[in-house]
């Protein structure tokens, strides 16, 4: 009998600490994109992690960075405005039910992007524009003016509306 016991004590004992081992090196090297967001947060994230589902581009810093946190609270990084736009648009998710959020340009931290003001003529990841600004100022626009902007393809990513946009029209 003793010689059962410990046998299983042998063989458990390892399986049971190898276990908890990959479990802590799981949670310890979870992504973000990983973690399931029921507080509904912005999610810190290390250069070269995270990856646009858009663009596919490496998000490089928080700058122009833009967070959607889904139904299933799972959280989709972007590194522009614009391919979080055109991915909601492509998904067909209606941006009321989601939460969104929009690294600010004006006091360098994540905002509520509905909330936000855009200029049209930023230097951003895709070149689409949109930087976001938590406070209004003269000649930015609104999340909805924004995002039709967008999708008509009025944007900074057109030549001919760059072109336009610079000669300071």
């Amino acid at each position: 009998m003793k010689n059962k016991v410990l046998i299983w004590v042998l063989v458990l004992f390892p399986i049971v600490a190898l276990g908890g081992f990959f479990l802590f090196l799981h949670v310890k090297h979870q992504l973000p994109t990983e973690i399931i967001n029921s507080k509904k947060v912005p999610l810190e994230f290390k250069d070269h992690t995270v990856q646009c589902p858009q663009c596919h581009m490496y998000l490089m810093g928080t700058k122009h960075s833009v967070q959607i946190i889904t139904n299933d609270l799972k959280t989709h990084f972007f590194d522009d405005m614009g391919c979080a736009i055109v991915w909601l648009n492509e998904q067909k998710i209606e941006s009321q039910t989601i939460t969104l959020w929009i690294f600010s340009i004006d006091t360098n931290r994540y905002i509520d992007a509905f909330k936000a003001f855009y200029s049209i003529n930023d230097t951003t990841p895709m070149h689409y524009g949109f930087g976001a600004y938590e406070q209004k100022k003269e000649g930015l626009i609104d999340f909805t003016e924004m995002r039709l902007r967008m999708l008509r393809g009025e944007n900074m990513s057109d030549p001919k509306i760059r072109q336009h946009l610079q000669q300071g029209h």
